[in-house]
């Protein structure tokens, strides 16, 4: 019996036979045609939505509005729709193309840090060709890379401390216990960094971390957490006073301040506090000393606040127009340099709705003490 069926001996269904898979494949390359103009279309509309944010969040800057926080975050969320729709865009098209041609399509690579530890897993083929079993030679290698997370696990570290006596003299050694921040304590160090900069620099409470630690079968008590919290508090305080010295031993200073929401005790309503920063940093200006950052706390946004945290410095304080800086010229020790970002926004205003000559030239200038600091 023939392996093939007979081809056919009319022209038409010839002709048939070579039109049907053209016809496929046409049709193919146009769903992948059409499928790259969805990606254009979604990007343009990406570009668009990211452009309104930064608008929104120069709008927002100095002025706190919660409609505007609530417009950002959903322009925000609908960044991240589509940036999730395009993903699954690419997969789709890398298939598509990848069953047309048979070759999978190669993504685009991305710089990845230079400063991350590597490790290199090598895949060798067999020595020996499994047609022939000659020995094979090396003939070159191809080479790609992926960033890799390696999650933080939970592990119990036991110390054990020997003793031993001398037979001849009684006399009994023992090897001191290693040092830890919390005496008589169940924290190893690891774990209060972890818990301190989930809590601080992550934004994540400790009722979460608590929750987080329970799915991997171990009970982290939030009272107790947080006792930890106060301990590592007063234990760093050495350290912060000592940065703060030094961040405020400088002839230039840059001071901000931000709302943050805080829960008191026994109140289920938030209300806002602030953080106030206090940035030392001359690198840009051929100094070698280390850049630092001092940030302090207050229930309020009062003038005080500012004004007892710099009362020892002496120099140029660069800040927004807040007017509780102003009392800290009045001795002369300090001089204000204010911020350009916030002048420019109210030209930017008005050139926006009443344009002229005056606003354009005041916008070039800006922008050219812009251009300035990006070449250095």
């Amino acid at each position: 019996m023939p392996d093939h069926a007979p081809l056919s001996d009319t022209v038409a269904e010839l002709q048939t036979l070579v039109l049907e898979p053209q016809a496929s494949m046409a049709k193919m390359l146009q769903q992948i045609a059409e499928r790259d103009r969805e990606i254009v279309e979604r990007d343009q509309e990406i570009e668009r939505l990211t452009a309104q944010i930064d608008k929104l969040r120069r709008m927002h800057f100095g002025r706190k509005s919660q409609q505007l926080e609530r417009q950002i975050d959903r322009l925000e969320t609908q960044l991240e729709d589509l940036a999730a729709g395009s993903g699954v865009a690419d997969v789709r098209r890398a298939r598509a193309r990848a069953s047309s041609s048979g070759v999978s399509a190669a993504s685009p690579q991305e710089a990845l840090p230079h400063h991350l530890p590597l490790e290199k897993r090598v895949l060798e083929p067999a020595s020996n060709c499994p047609k022939c079993d000659n020995v094979m030679e090396l003939l070159g290698e191809d080479v790609s890379e992926q960033l890799a997370r390696v999650m933080a696990m939970f592990k119990v570290i036991r110390t054990i401390r020997r003793k031993r006596i001398c037979t001849g003299c009684g006399h009994i050694a023992q090897p001191p216990m290693p040092g830890l921040p919390i005496e008589r304590s169940i924290a190893h160090p690891s774990l209060l960094a972890e818990i301190i900069v989930s809590k601080y620099a992550n934004h994540t409470p400790l009722y979460r971390q608590s929750e987080i630690a329970a799915r991997d079968g171990v009970r982290l008590d939030r009272a107790t957490m947080a006792r930890w919290v106060g301990q590592c508090e007063e234990l760093w305080r050495l350290l912060t006073e000592a940065l703060r010295r030094y961040t405020m031993a400088t002839a230039r200073l840059h001071a901000d301040d931000t709302p943050i929401p805080v829960l008191p005790p026994g109140n289920r309503k938030t209300r806002s506090g602030r953080l106030w920063v206090y940035v030392r940093d001359d690198r840009r200006s051929g100094s070698r000393e280390p850049a630092a950052v001092w940030f302090a706390y207050s229930s309020d946004r009062k003038g005080i606040h500012p004004q007892t945290h710099l009362a020892g410095f002496e120099g140029v304080l660069q800040a927004d127009g807040y007017a509780g800086f102003n009392e800290l010229t009045e001795s002369g020790k300090v001089r204000l340099a204010s911020c350009w970002d916030h002048a420019r926004r109210y030209v930017f205003n008005v050139h926006e709705t009443a344009p002229s000559e005056t606003t354009k030239r005041w916008l070039d200038m800006i922008g050219d003490l812009y251009e300035i600091e990006a070449a250095r």
